[in-house]
């Protein structure tokens, strides 16, 4: 008798991406200043306030600040948590300095356009950042890229996070545009974490269905 073949390597042992990358929280946390600046702006305009934008402005750092003292008591990196209460701080600084509320969100324009140009050049150069994300993640450093099949299949899943970047432009800019800051703070809070979580859910399938069915999974690149 001839002894039955090995059985394919799987998947299973892969975890997804969502448990990987996470993000709920840092979207819950990057939501709560823009929601205070739009309330505090608006509040103090409806109440007649000749400087509705410094209210707006002070309401977002105030809150800004509480979310980074109540991640650093749960035990978050304090680079991180700094890095997000400066960006509160620098969108509050240009609505400040323009005058024009709608600026609070200029920042975050530019850093989705950026965003945007920097994974496409990542996946043309062969250095597609969701690879080099989840690689750091998973401790191999830069051993994913010596597998042909990683890399490929890191490269297809890395243009679903340019779409998303592109997605959010084509709509913040309009809204940016036309000074809207109520619907600027509603796509800010609504559509952000919308698109990061199909961002997300949309990767996995570009990544597996890139791989052969004999691979042994992204935690073991060949």
């Amino acid at each position: 008798m001839t002894p039955d073949p090995a059985p394919r390597a799987t998947h299973r042992e892969d975890p997804g991406l969502s448990e990987l990358l996470g993000g709920r929280a840092g979207a819950v946390d990057a939501s709560v200043p823009v929601v205070a600046f739009v309330a505090g702006w608006f509040v103090a305009g409806w109440a007649g306030s000749a400087y509705p934008i410094n209210w707006g402005a002070g309401a977002a750092i105030v809150a800004g600040a509480g979310v980074a003292v109540w991640r650093l008591a749960s035990g978050r990196k304090p680079r991180a948590v700094l890095f997000g209460l400066a960006g509160v701080v620098l969108a509050a600084g240009v609505a400040l300095a323009t005058g024009r509320a709608s600026d609070f969100f200029l920042v975050q324009i530019v850093s989705n356009a950026g965003s945007a140009l920097v994974w496409a050049i990542s996946i043309v150069v062969r250095w597609p950042l969701l690879g080099v994300i989840v690689g750091g993640v998973l401790g191999q450093r830069t051993r994913w890229r010596r597998d042909p099949d990683l890399l490929r299949g890191y490269q297809r899943a890395s243009w679903a996070w340019v779409a998303q970047y592109v997605v959010r432009l084509a709509v913040f800019l309009p809204l940016w545009a036309a000074d809207q800051v109520v619907l600027l703070g509603l796509a800010r809070t609504v559509l952000s974490p919308a698109l990061v979580a199909l961002s997300v859910l949309v990767s996995w399938p570009l990544l597996r269905t890139a791989l052969p069915d004999d691979h042994p999974g992204i935690r073991h690149p060949r």
